[in-house]
């Protein structure tokens, strides 16, 4: 039997913040107590927070790693484990790796990656080599010509826990802003003629596949017991169609009508935590502060950005968005629960001993220890 004991700890529980000592055992929480410890060997936190380890439903780091200059490309596996040291430092102890599944044209590298990171992710699963633990999340483009094909041979993987219906057409959800959409592509040095095509081509073929393809996505993963989410919402008419077809996740919803659309509907809400750190969306959306503070936000992924997650969390709690209890539940409790795992994102007795030590300094939380499963990975 190995013990670790953390004492002089303020403990973010599910309803509040209790100062006092953590036992783990054998890779659990063994015990709660808020007494001190004077045990031989505690380790004495200092006052620092301890809180869950974070659960990350939808980061495209990965992807990042993979493609750090747009016309540099990293080898896989060695993105895949910078990807697992930086998510670890972040304190995400599980991470769902989102790869895109579909081409529009403009993302002809993303189906690489795709392919790459599953042979990496399939082959490091069970090394014990990864920091943090990784799961799948499957970006399903919906007018891509190509998306079912590449969905069929990896839906029913084990380490699939997550799926989102995506159309990234332009005019439609995050892109639908046209001007916004041309001058991404002027950026990345296509010339107007070659934007004007695309734009038509795309326009046509999700006319053509968006319809059938979802409705194939929707037959593909009937029987699989993940979460099913839609991205990008925009209109109270997607949300319908979503409740209507089972699927009760709303990722990064556009709007706050949506988002309000999605909450009343008694959908699951994910904004990102990136939004939050930075003061507003990337993409000149709804801010995601004025949908926590609205009350239409379950929970927070990192997107782009693995750090983000706590940092955004500690700042709804300093901007009154949230109580602390709330706001971290935000980036533990309710992104486990989604994910189908029960074993962790709570600090109670029986849970996983996935913990995070934080300091807040210069009002920005640092991570100074992280343990999964009671081990240190950071």
């Amino acid at each position: 039997m190995t013990e670790t004991i953390l004492t002089n700890a303020q403990l973010i529980q599910r309803d509040r913040v209790m100062h006092g000592t953590l036992v783990i055992r054998d890779g659990q929480i063994a015990e709660i107590s808020e007494t001190r410890s004077h045990a031989p060997g505690a380790a004495d936190l200092d006052g620092d927070y301890l809180m869950p380890g974070v659960v990350d439903v939808h980061t495209d780091n990965l992807e990042r790693q993979v493609q750090p200059r747009q016309n540099a490309r990293w080898p896989s596996l060695s993105a895949l484990l910078s990807h697992d040291a930086q998510t670890a430092a972040a304190g995400v102890t599980t991470v769902l790796d989102a790869l895109c599944l579909g081409d529009l044209g403009f993302d002809v590298e993303r189906i690489k990656t795709f392919q790459d990171g599953m042979r990496d992710i399939n082959a490091m699963d069970g090394t014990g080599l990864l920091k943090s633990e990784h799961f799948l999340h499957l970006r399903c483009e919906m007018p891509a010509v190509d998306v079912i094909e590449l969905v069929e041979p990896v839906a029913h993987h084990k380490l699939v826990r997550m799926a989102s219906f995506m159309d990234h057409s332009p005019g439609i959800g995050q892109y639908a802003d046209m001007e916004r959409y041309r001058k991404l592509r002027r950026k990345m040095g296509h010339t107007e003629a070659e934007i004007d095509s695309r734009i038509e081509k795309l326009h046509a073929q999700r006319a053509r596949y968006r319809t059938p393809n979802r409705h194939a996505l929707l037959a593909i993963f009937k029987d699989r017991d993940i979460a099913l989410a839609s991205h990008d919402d925009e209109t109270i008419e997607n949300i319908a169609e979503n409740v209507a077809d089972g699927i009760m996740i709303s990722e990064f919803p556009v709007t706050m009508a949506a988002a309000k659309a999605a909450h009343e509907s008694g959908m699951t809400v994910i904004a990102g935590a990136p939004n939050i750190v930075r003061g507003g969306s990337h993409s000149g959306n709804v801010s995601a502060a004025d949908l926590v503070r609205a009350g239409v936000v379950d929970a927070l992924a990192s997107d782009y950005v693995p750090a983000a997650l706590i940092e955004a969390a500690f700042l709804a709690f300093e901007r009154s968005m949230a109580s602390l209890p709330e706001a971290v539940a935000m980036v533990t409790d309710a992104p486990a629960k989604m994910a189908r795992l029960p074993d962790r994102g709570r600090i109670e007795t029986g849970l996983r001993a996935d913990l995070v030590r934080v300091r807040s300094f210069m009002a920005i939380p640092v991570v100074r220890e992280v343990w999964r499963e009671g081990l240190r990975i950071s």
